[in-house]
């Protein structure tokens, strides 16, 4: 149903909108807030949407559901007082060390503070004396810049369904924190980010790595060798002024060679390396009935998520090490010799849209003799830093090529960056030469798409397949939950711990809102790359070919891993 609400005097038609807020901003007025979201509940904790109506209350717009014939005034003077008043408290419990904050420029209380003229304020400054959590391989948390909005509690508990945080004490005694006051490296987070990327100030960050990158790049001694994630290359301009799902590879190669990287690689390729590897797995798995349904294992905020809540599924698990960190393996051993000859260490980085491949690259499976795999992960956000740090105009500078032997990728490697793009990977391989180009595509759309959890029934050579794709760890949980009553039954299963996939992980730029539109258009970008690869399918990539017939000869079980501790 819909009717009319008069806004500030003038008539606006609402139709499905859930609450006035939504009215008020399809209505072309940017009213602030700060807790607000529209994948979230409805907390109403910050009160900054609040609005008055004609009979004198003052409403939070964001928990009010429109009404025919309501009026209201978004920018009344008991409003314009009302949101100082908020903004005047937040910033005198505030720790305001913005210009070494990470978030200063991007920080929702920093922007609400100038759009409102804060020049001073009535309260005075509270000390601000919390203990900075450092412990976490991904991320920060500082308590000193928290607002209580609340964002990061409810994204862990509704999207996530972990529960890593909660407000601890009432009135002006409340906090945001794990219980019991531990650390948040000793809780059951997985590194996903998510809570960071909902943080409106400077509260919650990502673990900046970025001076380690520096030195290695200072030390010549070193041989810096980068690999770049497909979900990077579609979301990194954002911060410099393009929409999202603008491709810039070539302007993220020639950023890298600028800063000093020896060779840059793609991702893309050992992603085509995990495509036939886990291609192969399934199918063996299939024709013995063992240890299904088999889950992918990409994912390391999804893996870790199993071990602690479902570790009787470790044997369904793919034993495939994640792209990453199989391009860690492939690169240590292409470089042995040389580094040998050379006398210098490789050092090998990763450019990540994901906080959780942090922690990935830290597990100790993937160390050897005191040598990680893969040495550092630097996230989409971290790598803006260093452009803008040095002074790199990104929308002027030239494109590059990725270099070879390691610079080509199909279209399946590529689309892993989307939820279903493992699972359209997957059944490219099996499928291939089975079915024609319009029955592939039919198939093929039913994993794609932003539905929490798609589902396709595949049937070849007279064995059916049953696949599910789900993303969002709560409506994995979800998923799980039914397989263990018997209500649901798969063969192949793809998890994603963030909404949309690696396009929309912890590490890359933050939107104001999160929004579904940016995931779409992210995801569009991949699908263009894909559509214009001359390579489509992973096991026709001749450089993967060569891999396993050169570098990874009688190799090929150092790609996966015996087990998930």
């Amino acid at each position: 149903m819909g009717g009319i609400i008069i806004i500030d005097g003038r008539k606006v038609t609402y139709t499905n909108q859930k609450n006035i807020l939504s009215v008020i901003r399809d209505s072309g007025i940017d009213l602030p807030t700060f807790c607000y979201h529209s994948e979230l509940s409805i907390y109403g904790a910050c009160r900054m949407c609040s609005v008055e109506t004609s009979k004198g209350e003052i409403i939070a717009s964001c928990s009010e559901p429109p009404k025919d014939g309501m009026e209201i005034y978004t920018n009344s003077p008991r409003i314009r007082r009302y949101r100082k008043m908020i903004l005047e408290l937040l910033l005198s419990n505030h720790d305001k060390d913005c210009t070494t904050c990470e978030r200063t420029g991007k920080c929702q209380l920093q922007k609400l503070s100038k759009r409102y003229g804060m020049n001073r304020n009535r309260f005075k400054q509270l000390s601000q004396n919390n203990h900075i959590d450092n412990s976490s391989p991904s991320i920060v948390r500082n308590p000193n810049k928290c607002i209580k909005c609340g964002d990061c509690v409810m994204v862990c508990e509704e999207i996530q369904g972990i529960g890593a945080l909660g407000f601890v004490n009432r009135g002006s005694d409340v906090i945001i924190q794990p219980a019991f006051n531990k650390k948040l490296a000793e809780t059951n987070c997985v590194n996903c980010g998510q809570c960071r990327i909902v943080c409106p100030t400077g509260a919650i960050t990502i673990k900046n790595e970025t001076e380690k990158l520096w030195e290695a790049l200072y030390d010549k001694c070193k041989r810096v060798i980068v690999q770049i994630a497909p979900a990077v290359r579609v979301a990194l301009s954002e911060e410099f002024g393009q929409k999202p799902g603008h491709v810039s590879t070539g302007k993220i190669v020639a950023v890298l060679k600028k800063l000093g990287a020896e060779e840059v690689f793609d991702t893309t390729l050992s992603a085509d390396l995990t495509v036939i590897e886990e291609s192969n797995e399934f199918l063996e798995r299939y024709s013995k009935g063992e240890n299904l349904p088999l889950f992918t294992s990409c994912c390391p905020g999804w893996v870790k998520f199993a071990e602690n809540r479902y570790p009787e599924l470790k044997n369904n698990i793919s034993s495939c090490k994640s792209p990453q960190q199989m391009f860690g393996t492939v690169l240590r051993e292409y470089y042995k010799s040389k580094d040998a000859e050379d006398g210098r260490d490789t050092f090998i980085v990763s450019i990540m849209p994901c906080t959780a491949k942090k922690a990935e690259a830290a597990r100790p499976e993937f160390s050897h003799d005191g040598v990680r795999e893969v040495d550092l992960v630097i996230t989409t956000q971290e790598l803006a830093i260093m452009i803008k740090e040095i002074g790199i105009k990104f929308d002027e500078i030239e494109e590059e090529a990725m270099d070879m032997p390691f610079g080509t990728g199909s279209g399946a490697g590529v689309i892993f960056g989307t939820t279903g793009g493992v699972t359209e990977a997957v059944l490219r391989k099996v499928l291939k030469n089975k079915f024609g180009k319009e029955d592939c595509e039919i198939i093929y759309g039913s994993v794609r798409g932003l539905e929490s959890v798609k589902e396709a029934n595949v049937t070849v050579d007279g064995n059916e397949f049953s696949i599910a794709v789900v993303h969002g760890l709560k409506n994995a949980d979800n998923l799980i939950k039914q397989i263990k009553s018997g209500e649901k039954q798969y063969d192949l299963i793809e998890i994603m711990a963030c909404n949309g996939g690696c396009i929309a992980g912890g590490g890359q730029p933050t939107p104001k809102l999160i929004t579904r539109e940016t995931r779409i258009l992210r995801a569009k970008g991949l699908y263009s790359i894909d559509k214009t690869n001359l390579i489509k399918n992973s096991e026709d990539n001749y450089i993967a070919k060569n891999i396993f017939d050169t570098v990874m000869k009688d190799k090929r079980h150092m790609l996966h891993v015996n087990n998930h501790n």
